[in-house]
């Protein structure tokens, strides 16, 4: 189903996800593009209702302010122009309203009655676009999914098998950085529940013996997505007429990979780190998803709900929560004490109110006493926060109980730590991981 969209030209606001997420919440579908899109470009892209000039604090590039062409200025769409003055014929705002009621209305008024746009944007008229684009992209091919067991991949390969069905191939792999007991559970929902087929491959060695002595977090990052992609090229190299990788990337991967005038946070191993060389088309059903609306397509899916609900994990996984260059010990500390605080959450019913939650183990040691002697070892960091759509988050206050079982916990049963600190900064100034 054809569905109307508003587009946000990023100007250098801070607040583009946020105006793309309100007017979404409205029922229409809405993307940010940079500032410089062509006129030729604004008007190919599918039903274009209206355009917002979203000015803002990062609007000076090179040492120049930022416009769009007069040409797109001219384009005949409806503009809203928020802390930008050269727009001629638009309707101006100095700034968004700072309460989320006024904001929706500014932007419904707009949306609706000057742009004459349907609230046509919603959940099954996704998955029905998506079904049909991905029949259309892959055709009778085989797809390859990288299926980390994560909300986002799950999701994919739901979306995957209504779309394809035995077209679609799943390959796990073990790359040596996930959670305990993981990689078992992984196989036994989609292999034995769901019926998928799954290929498990263990890499943990692979993945380790390319990090060591890496340090750079963001080296970590693309030597982990390149060696994956190398791993389904082996696998695929097995089979026959595999032509298309599926991913779970989704909306704020691509935001937060950087723009013209949005810098790069971090770069997220399926956006930044695919090789030059990459053997495969990629399929990306859910890229202009936020993270709530990949759970709403979960649901719509039939997906059970400790699936859909299942707290978010980094591509490079244990990897950018064992800082610095890995070793395995460290690895060991890191996995160990996330088990204890998630057993430790479930049982206080944390792990339904928290978004998310990991324990970190930085590259460094502290003085501390066990056995009634000296002893210099690793502390461990706690981070637990919420959010909507990781775009920024908030810290949740644990209570002390909770916070002095986990620590008892993880110094007692954990070898090689002697201290536990949680880490109160919200995003931002911090982000949600640590690298």
């Amino acid at each position: 189903m054809k569905q109307d969209m508003i587009v946000i030209l990023d100007l250098g606001s801070e607040e583009s996800t946020l105006i793309a997420r309100e007017i979404r919440a409205l029922g229409v579908y809405s993307e940010i593009y940079p500032h410089d899109i062509s006129a030729q470009q604004l008007k190919e892209l599918p039903g274009v209702k209206g355009v917002i000039l979203n000015g803002g604090p990062n609007n000076i590039v090179d040492g120049e302010a930022i416009a769009p062409s007069d040409e797109v200025l001219q384009s005949g769409f409806p503009v809203l122009a928020v802390d930008f003055d050269g727009a001629p014929g638009a309707r101006h705002l100095n700034k968004w309203p700072a309460s989320e009621e006024m904001l929706r209305e500014v932007l419904r008024g707009f949306v609706f009655d000057e742009c004459k746009a349907e609230a046509n944007w919603n959940m099954p008229n996704f998955i029905a676009d998506q079904i049909e684009l991905v029949r259309r992209q892959v055709g009778d091919k085989k797809v390859l999914l990288a299926l980390s067991g994560g909300v986002d991949s799950s999701v994919v390969a739901a979306l995957l098998l209504k779309a394809i069905g035995d077209q679609l191939v799943c390959v796990h792999v073990n790359h040596g950085l996930l959670r305990k007991g993981e990689p078992e559970q992984v196989v036994q929902v989609f292999r034995h529940n769901l019926g998928a087929n799954l290929i498990y491959v263990d890499a943990s060695d692979r993945f380790l013996s390319k990090l060591e002595n890496v340090a750079d977090p963001e080296q970590k990052r693309k030597i982990i997505g390149a060696e994956f992609i190398r791993v389904f090229e082996e696998e695929a190299r097995k089979l026959e007429g595999i032509d298309f990788l599926a991913q779970g990337t989704i909306y704020p991967d691509i935001v937060e990979s950087g723009t013209k005038t949005n810098k790069v946070v971090k770069s997220h191993h399926n956006v930044g780190g695919l090789p030059e060389d990459l053997q495969f088309e990629l399929v990306e059903p859910l890229r202009q998803l936020f993270k709530d609306e990949v759970r709403a397509c979960g649901v719509e899916l039939g997906l059970p709900d400790d699936m859909v609900y299942r707290q978010p994990f980094p591509g490079p996984g244990l990897g950018v929560r064992c800082l610095g260059a890995i070793t395995r010990d460290r690895l060991e500390a890191v996995r160990e004490s996330d088990a204890i605080l998630r057993e430790e959450f479930h049982k206080a019913g944390l792990d339904k109110k928290v978004w998310q939650y990991f324990t970190i183990v930085p590259d460094m040691k502290s003085v501390g006493v066990k056995d009634n002697a000296r002893c210099v070892e690793w502390p461990v960091i706690l981070r637990a926060v919420n959010t909507v759509d990781a775009m920024t988050a908030t810290i949740e206050e644990i209570p002390y109980e909770v916070l002095h079982t986990v620590t008892r916990r993880i110094i007692t049963e954990v070898p090689g730590v002697n201290r536990v600190c949680y880490d109160i900064t919200p995003k931002p100034s911090g982000t949600i991981e640590w690298e």
